[in-house]
């Protein structure tokens, strides 16, 4: 067994016929009014062009195919897949091993951030169906078998191992694929990927490659995280998620420091929704969110994802640090509603945005002072000011006229125009404010300062800028 299995081929038996084929169609209609082009009466090509062209429907229109793959989850025809594959199709026919198929007759529900989908077929009888295993269990290393429908050929077998886990690939805020080297080929899309008990621990839905063909990097939906998709959207037809209303930031060493934590684990919270559930338990930006309902917070990704599969209305138990002081708050899960704009929810990064207000020139007024420790100008935010820079009546603090592009701040992603509203968890309104809990900071011989900084619209992000003396 330590030299990998000498034949699979007991195991895939009893597997092909839970696999599927998934072949959709939609049409494509293109533009009105394209002239039917002259041919001979009679001719085969007459024929051919009135069906390109639907010249009876004043356009032309074509049917395009694709193919997929998919699992059988119960024997009364419920089929797993992903959502990428049965997308904007208007028929969904399912291929059995068998030779036979049947129609969808319903998508019983799609969940595009994860990129899973449902559907329903009417059997004349019990179809065979696959048992789930427990992808938490997959090690790098451990044997693995894909089964689907590569390039239309139909059911197609490929062997592998796992090559990593917790693969973020930049598909959907809840990336923590499995990779694997098994040749994963376009059709393979929505098919299982198996252990070698025969159990799904994964559904493959992406592949990196230049050719489009297998390089030996697939990725496949961990089971465990699929299991509770599938749930919800058999039981309400879509995924209703968790929200506690925060956006979150990751936490580096240098904004532990900046907090007074010795480790870089835990989301720190760079804004909290007014009024949501994080706002009524207590949460307040500058938080280290460092365990949520129990379940431990290791870094920024994992939190939305904890939070999503929360349920709703369930009152939960957060531990933070708050200047390094071990907390416990309590908050009850709200449901995130998909559609909401302009609202920090759980799993927005919170991170630096680029720049899209020109940077302003220096300001001569009274008041505007050279900060050597940041690199900044800074200056109090008055009414003329707050005007001739854009900045947002909802923001207060300090606004930075100018940029040293060599300094600290600048290092740390800091513009001109934005606008600094506390400094560790305080707030400040004068540049001596500011000036004042940089040396508060220094004097606590912490080596960066953890800067809550604003964009002159609103959106908010933390950075730790070193508070070491400037040097002449």
């Amino acid at each position: 067994a330590q030299q990998g299995p000498p034949s699979v081929a007991p195991i895939a038996e009893k597997l092909f016929d839970a696999v599927v084929n998934i072949s959709t169609s939609q049409t494509l209609k293109g533009p009105q009014g394209v002239p039917l082009p002259k041919v001979p009466k009679g001719s085969p090509f007459e024929e051919f062009f009135k069906d390109f062209f639907d010249k009876n429907g004043g356009g032309n229109a074509q049917r395009v195919a694709s193919l997929g793959s998919g699992f059988v989850i119960d024997p009364n025809g419920v089929i797993a897949t992903n959502n990428h594959v049965i997308a904007d199709a208007d028929e969904i026919y399912v291929y059995f091993n068998n030779g036979s198929r049947l129609k969808v007759v319903k998508v019983i529900g799609r969940d595009l951030k994860t990129d899973i989908a449902v559907l329903q077929v009417k059997p004349d009888k019990p179809l065979a169906a696959v048992r789930l295993g427990d992808s938490g269990k997959m090690r790098p290393g451990d044997w693995v078998m894909a089964i689907g429908n590569p390039f239309g050929l139909g059911g197609s077998l490929t062997v592998g191992v796992i090559s990593a886990l917790n693969r973020d690939i930049n598909s959907g805020p809840y990336d923590e694929f499995l990779q694997t080297d098994a040749a994963i080929n376009k059709g393979n899309s929505g098919g299982p990927l198996f252990n070698m008990n025969g159990e799904v621990i994964g559904i493959n839905s992406a592949i990196i490659s230049p050719t489009g063909g297998s390089i030996g990097l697939g990725f496949a939906i961990p089971v465990n995280e699929a299991v509770e998709v599938i749930s919800q959207l058999r039981q309400y037809g879509e995924m209703r998620r968790g929200w506690i209303g925060v956006s979150i930031q990751s936490l580096t060493d240098d904004t532990a420091n900046g907090i007074g934590v010795k480790d870089a684990k835990g989301a720190i919270v760079a804004q909290v929704a007014a009024g949501g559930p994080a706002d009524k338990a207590g949460v307040k930006p500058g938080d280290l969110i460092v365990t949520f309902d129990g379940q431990p917070v290791p870094d920024m990704r994992s939190l939305p994802k904890i939070v999503a599969l929360s349920s709703i209305g369930k009152t939960v138990k957060v531990d933070i640090l708050r200047d390094g002081k071990p907390m416990t708050l309590m908050t009850t899960v709200a449901r995130l509603e998909e559609t909401a704009a302009n609202e920090p929810k759980a799993g927005d990064p919170g991170a630096a945005k680029p720049e899209t207000t020109p940077p302003a020139k220096p300001d001569t007024g009274n008041d505007a002072v050279a900060d050597a420790t940041l690199g900044l100008t800074l200056q109090t935010l008055s009414p003329e000011l707050r005007s001739k820079l854009g900045i947002a009546d909802k923001v207060d603090g300090v606004a930075v006229v100018a940029v040293d592009a060599k300094g600290a701040g600048a290092a740390k992603g800091i513009h001109a125009n934005d606008v600094i509203v506390e400094i560790t968890n305080e707030k400040v309104t004068t540049p001596a404010d500011v000036a004042a809990r940089i040396e508060a900071v220094r004097a606590a011989g912490r080596k960066s300062a953890l800067i809550l900084v604003s964009d002159p619209k609103g959106d908010i992000r933390f950075v730790a800028v070193p508070v070491e003396a400037a040097k002449p």
